[in-house]
């Protein structure tokens, strides 16, 4: 692009920023099909010799009166087009009271573009409030495995005793098999809440890296790094072709976020970990979240743009929850001090410096002062808490952490306090390890007011099977008193909210370097609308 080159030495940083981000855009609105446009021809579906569905279904982001149901035809996953041709393809659907479908209620048809990589985002309106749905989709002869979908209760609904929901993040594909997702299945749900890492940017060798393949080799296109459309696509294949990540889509909805490795480790907007030009990641970051939006059960305005996808949102169930769903990556302050483990310093505490820009921010705010929820829940990706290396005075904190931004982190807690909140609940993934933490109004003094609860879940697979007690267990524990649990092995937390008290169960695998580890609850707790802290119970 040496045009683009030519104009960042013309301009500042942020008009250029903007010029690429324009570029970035055109050159991923160019192929999209349009509404009344000329587009390929629909395939005919009985040339479809071998299943379509190799990469499963799922719905999510449950609403009173709706459900979004996904699947993305792929006979050949680890192909580059999945098998298919530049064609349409018409792909029916149905949504049933049973999942024998005896009582089929809603059914319909849509298009599966080649655009789109041959995926589908279904909405289906019209749908009886607070309960669960099965559907399935066919393609020619061909019938999808069976989804359970569910509807949210109405906004106004006093009468919703509870729900529960599971916790999940961290999911690298070459670190050991989805064992959890497995047990995650077969938990009684309502939803399940994806904190971010469903794939990681890395390559995979043959054997599958720590899954160490010994009947199959995997293409060696896998062994690559992440970088153009067909490769984000291709790596998504890979991971959803898991029949483990199946089966927990199909047993349950999904509210999804991503944090790095969707795109590019630790990258903080427009600023990539490396120093490639600005317009180059910007067309890595587009083809990033036009494969996210194609792979996951997101509803239409969560559609990319170019470089610029809208993720944040809020959910709610009844009065009972309220779900602000943000997005700690796309736009953020750069990492200070240089990215890592950092001593605080001037540059860290800038109180300019944000970690969701301003915008979301204020959404966040202001969906706090208007809120009537029991619970007011907070899904987003990286350890919102002070998080200390060591007890001494040259302790250390993580950059890429709230620990970074702790202006904005600020901010965050004071308007929690000013909207009168006494019930806030920070999910957090990233860290490859369960925490439980106290939210204080002030870290430096644990007397001071306890502000809400954070729920860090651990890595699906990330970082292998981990430790119970991880070499630093001593120095964090006591170096930090607000954090309640510390465990450093595979799994994840499932959380069911009542109208006065919510209980938390951190669960574990035994390994996931092979097939088969079975479950356990290392730890529960419980907290409180009356007093908010973890309790263990």
């Amino acid at each position: 692009m040496p045009e683009l080159r030519a104009a960042a030495r013309r301009m500042g940083r942020r008009q250029f920023l903007t010029v690429a981000g324009a570029a970035a855009a055109l050159a991923f609105t160019t192929h999209l099909p349009a509404a009344g446009a000329a587009s390929p021809a629909v395939l005919d579906a009985r040339k479809i010799a071998t299943n379509p569905f190799t990469l499963g279904i799922a719905s999510g982001d449950p609403l009173p009166d709706s459900v979004l149901l996904w699947t993305r035809l792929a006979p050949s996953p680890y192909e580059p087009d999945g098998g298919l041709p530049a064609q349409r393809v018409e792909v029916q659907w149905e949504v049933a009271f049973d999942e024998r479908f005896f009582a089929v209620i809603k059914s319909g048809t849509a298009t599966a573009h080649p655009e789109y990589a041959h995926s589908v985002h279904v909405e289906v309106p019209g749908l009886d409030q607070d309960r669960f749905y099965y559907y399935r989709f066919r393609v020619g002869t061909w019938i999808s495995p069976v989804g359970r979908a569910r509807t949210a209760p109405a906004r106004d609904a006093f009468w919703v005793s509870s729900l529960t929901f599971a916790a999940v993040a961290c999911a690298a594909y070459f670190d050991g098999y989805y064992t959890a997702y497995r047990h995650l299945a077969s938990e009684d749900v309502d939803m399940v809440v994806h904190l971010g890492d469903y794939i990681y940017e890395y390559g995979v060798d043959e054997a599958g890296g720590h899954r160490g393949y010994t009947d199959r080799r995997l293409p060696a296109h896998f062994n690559t790094e992440t970088v153009t459309l067909q490769d984000y696509r291709l790596r998504y294949a890979l991971y959803k072709n898991d029949p483990d990540l199946q089966a927990a889509h199909a047993a349950h909805p999904f509210v999804v976020t991503w944090d790095d490795h969707e795109t590019e480790n630790n990258y903080a907007g427009a600023v990539p970990e490396n120093g490639v030009p600005p317009e180059e990641f910007l067309l890595r970051r587009a083809a990033a979240y036009r494969a996210y939006w194609e792979n996951l059960p997101l509803r239409p305005p969560q559609q990319p743009v170019g470089a610029d996808m809208r993720l944040y949102r809020r959910l709610h169930f009844g009065h009972l929850a309220q779900f602000d769903v943000l997005d700690t990556r796309q736009y953020r302050s750069n990492q200070a001090n240089g990215d890592g483990w950092q001593a605080p310093s001037a540059e860290s505490q800038d109180p300019s410096r944000t970690m969701t820009g301003a915008e979301q921010e204020r959404w966040l705010l202001d969906g706090w002062k208007t809120s009537d929820a029991v619970w007011n829940v907070v899904p987003q990706q990286v350890t919102f808490a002070e998080r200390r290396s060591t007890t001494s005075a040259d302790y250390k904190l993580s950059m890429d952490a709230w620990d970074g931004y702790p202006a904005s982190r600020k901010r965050l807690l004071d308007g929690a306090t000013a909207a009168g909140l006494d019930n806030l609940m920070v999910l957090s993934g990233d860290a490859h390890v369960g925490y439980g933490f106290d939210l204080k109004a002030d870290f430096g003094n644990p007397a001071s007011r306890t502000v809400g609860t954070e729920i860090a879940t651990t890595s699906l697979t990330s970082g292998r099977d981990g430790a119970q007690k991880p070499g630093n267990w001593i120095s964090l524990t006591q170096a930090n008193p607000h954090l309640k649990f510390y465990d450093g092995r595979r799994g994840y937390t499932v959380v069911q909210l009542g109208q006065t008290s919510a209980d938390i169960a951190f669960k574990t695998v035994s390994t996931v370097l092979k097939p088969g580890g079975t479950l356990s609850t290392a730890a529960s707790f419980s907290t409180s609308t009356a007093a908010p802290g973890l309790h263990a119970v």
